[in-house]
């Protein structure tokens, strides 16, 4: 199976990037299923039903969430109606988020691809319940192989360890396992000892003449002064779509092969060939 992850989508030029290039993508890499971390997407601050539908329209098959999941509140209510669309897993249970961190999704050829997402802890401004033992119930709901044909797990964190760290927790349980949130692909992308691909960073889709997606200025203002300073906003050039790019065995579902995809903007083209 031929799956694809792409980061965390910032504002305008994000989305223009995915809407851009993601059917052109889709076609040539011949993508089964596509997963898209969309949780900056209106604005530089979470999702609305509007804008989660002309990525559903250009390929995505999945939307993930993260922090932001209700920065925009209208999300709150699409996500109960809308299961391509996953938030964080490990919610406390007393917080009764609505929505859904994990879903097995049915191909037109019967093929199941798993997704889950989970969010970290690690300097993180909110503090989940452990996501580890999340992943684990959700792994163990769709063994890989078995139930589900493949499996992405999105970590979302700030900490490169706590992403580590998963990629070896779930080693052999999961097709991929890719961090979000950071904002900055890394080039670490490799399939670990029992099979599974892992990056530690997928990087965002945005404009890359910024600060992890926001205008310059007011995030140097802000590092300078340690004032709070204007809202941040999203920059406003040529966004660049950066992910991930892997292929699994039919058979076990682990991972073949995973190389970094990078289109438009700022960033050094790179295209799995």
């Amino acid at each position: 199976m031929k799956l694809a992850f792409f980061g965390d989508v910032v504002g305008k030029p994000g989305r223009q990037a995915v809407l851009d290039h993601l059917p052109g993508l889709k076609a040539r890499l011949r993508l089964d299923f596509v997963v898209v971390n969309a949780e900056n997407s209106a604005g530089g601050f979470g999702l609305t039903s509007a804008i989660a539908e002309e990525f559903f329209a250009a390929g995505a098959d999945c939307l993930t969430l993260g922090d932001h999941a209700w920065d925009q509140r209208e999300a709150l209510t699409y996500i109960e109606r809308e299961p391509r669309l996953l938030r964080p897993l490990n919610y406390p249970a007393a917080a009764r988020a609505p929505g859904k961190g994990a879903n097995l999704y049915a191909l037109p050829d019967g093929r199941r691809v798993g997704v889950v997402q989970v969010q970290g802890n690690v300097f993180m401004r909110q503090t989940l319940a452990c996501p580890f033992d999340a992943v684990d119930a959700a792994l163990d709901s769709m063994p890989l192989g078995a139930v589900a044909d493949a499996i992405i797990v999105d970590m979302h964190c700030e900490a490169t360890s706590e992403k580590m760290a998963m990629g070896h927790h779930c080693d052999g349980r999961a097709s991929l396992v890719v961090g979000s949130h950071t904002h900055v692909p890394t080039a670490d992308t490799m399939i670990l000892e029992s099979g599974t691909a892992y990056q530690t960073d997928a990087g965002m889709c945005g404009d890359y003449d910024s600060v992890i997606g926001m205008q310059k200025q007011n995030s140097l203002n802000r590092f300078i002064t340690q004032l709070p300073g204007e809202r941040y906003q999203p920059a406003l050039g040529e966004g660049t779509i950066c992910g991930t790019y892997i292929e699994t065995d039919d058979r076990t579902g682990l991972a073949l092969r995973i190389e970094p995809i990078r289109m438009g903007g700022r960033l050094s083209e790179i295209v799995p060939g």
